[in-house]
């Protein structure tokens, strides 16, 4: 059954109990959660149970359902043993948090690999490759997927690459989430090879949307997480207002055989200037997009 979760990325202004709220009075199912220090509307990187219970308390009171964790650890293809043995470990602790809070995803990066990044000996994605092992078999025991983003300055930037990557891993607790912008934005894949090409690892899906500044599309980015706004080719929209056709993509997803949650990944905190607070954005991007899945 296809469900809509609200992301916290959205709702920099509120807490994470007042997100929840929001969420439930919107008509929303879940709620995928940034794990990220320094962040309003997130859990910190460490916290104690009784922090947690306080969250899984506030979700049961919403009758929200705890849905996805989203932490920002990438530096699992790095060459140095200890940076990447630091962000493993980071995301063993997510995924203790994800048990405690009965949710089913952790969201992952694919690695940190800038644009103009080269990996001759293929060292990188060998160990992004056995650090994913490694953590999806932690995955497993714990009943939990990760889920690798389609995502730029990342080793899984392009829908091909993802794939390749996921299928190279070959575990049953590892598989995709599937970003149609982010690949839109870095002159990916259209959603019909896309999805065709990930239709095997699709797990969970992220919905946005956008519209292209001028004709430029030649994109860069400085960060793992976010494009600067000196950066950008693109702006925010709420979803229904930009270029990506939703109705056509669900349509796509559902005949590759994806029947999971649509999380809506409102990208208000990276760009407030593109987008109506969340009581407002949230809830339109909300309604169109049932009306796409309906």
């Amino acid at each position: 059954m296809e469900l809509i979760a609200g992301h916290t990325m959205g709702t920099p202004e509120y807490t994470v109990e007042e997100a929840m709220e929001l969420f439930a009075g919107i008509g929303l199912d879940g709620i995928e959660i940034v794990v990220q220090d320094d962040y309003r509307c997130g859990i910190p990187n460490h916290v104690d149970e009784v922090y947690l219970q306080k969250i899984k308390d506030a979700a049961k009171h919403s009758n929200i359902r705890i849905i996805c964790l989203t932490p920002y650890y990438c530096r699992f293809n790095d060459l140095d043993d200890a940076v990447r043995e630091s962000d493993i470990e980071g995301v063993k602790k997510v995924i203790d948090y994800a048990v405690f809070l009965g949710a089913e995803y952790v969201r992952i990066y694919g690695g940190s690999f800038a644009q103009e990044e080269q990996d001759g000996d293929g060292g990188k994605e060998r160990r992004l490759v056995e650090a994913m092992r490694i953590l999806g078999d932690v995955a497993a025991a714990k009943n939990i997927t990760l889920v690798l983003e389609d995502h730029f300055n990342t080793m899984t930037v392009t829908a091909r690459r993802a794939a390749e990557i996921v299928g190279r891993i070959n575990h049953p607790n590892v598989g995709i989430l599937y970003d149609q912008v982010n690949l839109a934005f870095v002159g990916g894949e259209e959603y019909e090879e896309a999805i065709e090409l990930q239709k095997d690892y699709i797990r969970y899906v992220h919905v946005k949307d956008l519209i292209f500044k001028g004709d430029a599309r030649e994109f860069k980015a400085s960060s793992v997480s976010h494009v600067n706004e000196d950066e950008r080719i693109v702006s925010s929209r709420v979803v229904g207002e930009g270029i990506m056709d939703w109705k056509a993509i669900v349509e796509k997803l559902r005949k590759s055989g994806y029947e999971g949650w649509y999380s809506l990944e409102y990208e208000r905190r990276w760009h407030p200037q593109d987008l109506p607070i969340a009581d407002v954005g949230m809830k339109n991007s909300a309604e169109h997009l049932r009306k796409c899945l309906q």
